[in-house]
C-alpha cells in the first residue's frame, strides 16, 4: 500500500487513531491486587467476573480466548462476525472469547502495569475464561511508544505472558507477530516483533510468523479510516491465520 502522504504524518495518525487516549500507566491512587486462588495456586491477579462467549460454540466446545488491540477486536469491520478471530473460531466450532480493546498495547492505554493488574486488565479478563486456547496478538500500538518506553515494553511483553503461561498452565498459547498497517514499517516494528517472538519461544509457545505483512500492499483491504482492516482485509487475515494454526495442528 503506497500512502498517499508522508510517513511521519501516517505514524501521527495512527497515534492517534489506534492509541485512542495517551499510553496507560499504573495509577498511583489504584488498590494493589489481591491475592486470590486460581487453579489450585497462588495467583497475585484479581478475580473479575468471567467474561461471557462473545461467539458461543457448541455445547463443550473449547473456549478460546482472545489478549488484543483494534486489529482483533475488529475495528474497520461492518460487524464483529466479520473480524479475524470470529471468523476463525465459527470455522473451527470454538467458543470465542475476545475483550480486546482499541489502542491496547503491552503498556499502551492500558489500565494497570504489569504485574500490578487491575480487574479491567485484558490478563485477568483472559484468565477467569478458563480457556483451552489463548491468542496473543499484541504489540502494534506500542511502536508508537518506542523508544522512549522501550524498557517498559520490553518487561511488559515478558511479563504479560510469563503470567498467561503461569495461570493457564494446561491452555496452549499461541503468541502471533504483531500487526502492522502500513508498508512502511519503522525501526520500532522489528523491534516489538523480536521482543514478542523470543518471549514466545522462551515459554515454549506457538509462535506465528508474519502476520505483521498479511494485509501489505493491499490499499483495498483498508477501511475509510486508512489505519484499520475492512471486511475483505479481516477475511483475509482470517485465512492466513487458518493456515498457520492448520500448520499447528489445530
Amino acid at each position: 500500500m503506497i500512502l498517499a502522504v508522508g510517513f511521519v504524518a501516517a505514524v501521527t495518525a495512527g497515534l492517534a487513531a489506534l492509541s485512542v487516549i495517551a499510553p496507560g500507566a499504573h495509577r498511583s491512587g489504584d488498590a494493589p491486587a489481591r491475592p486470590v486462588a486460581s487453579g489450585g495456586l497462588f495467583s497475585a491477579l484479581p478475580a473479575p467476573a468471567t467474561p461471557a462467549p462473545t461467539v458461543p460454540g457448541a455445547p463443550g466446545a473449547p473456549v478460546v480466548a482472545f489478549y488484543g488491540d483494534s486489529y482483533t477486536l475488529g475495528t474497520g469491520a461492518s460487524d464483529p462476525s466479520k473480524r479475524w478471530s470470529s471468523i476463525v473460531c465459527a470455522e473451527r466450532g470454538w467458543a470465542e472469547v475476545n475483550p480486546s480493546v482499541n489502542g491496547r498495547g503491552f503498556v499502551n492505554n492500558r489500565p494497570s502495569t504489569p504485574p500490578d493488574y487491575l480487574a479491567s486488565d485484558e490478563i485477568p479478563l483472559v484468565v477467569a475464561a478458563h480457556p483451552d486456547i489463548v491468542f496473543v496478538t499484541m504489540g502494534l500500538n506500542d511502536t508508537f511508544s518506542m523508544p522512549a518506553r522501550a524498557e517498559a515494553v520490553h518487561a511488559a511483553i515478558v511479563t504479560d505472558l510469563a503470567t498467561l503461561r503461569r495461570e493457564l498452565p494446561d491452555a496452549r498459547l499461541i503468541v502471533v507477530e504483531p500487526f502492522w498497517y502500513t508498508d512502511e514499517r519503522p525501526a520500532s516494528v522489528p523491534q516489538v516483533i523480536t521482543w514478542v517472538r523470543e518471549a514466545a519461544t522462551a515459554l515454549g509457545a506457538d509462535y506465528v510468523s508474519g502476520a505483521s505483512h498479511w494485509i501489505e500492499g493491499h490499499p483495498e483491504w483498508m477501511a475509510p479510516d486508512g489505519l484499520h482492516p475492512n471486511d475483505a482485509g479481516y477475511a483475509a487475515m482470517a485465512a492466513r491465520m487458518s493456515t498457520s494454526l492448520t500448520a499447528l495442528g489445530l
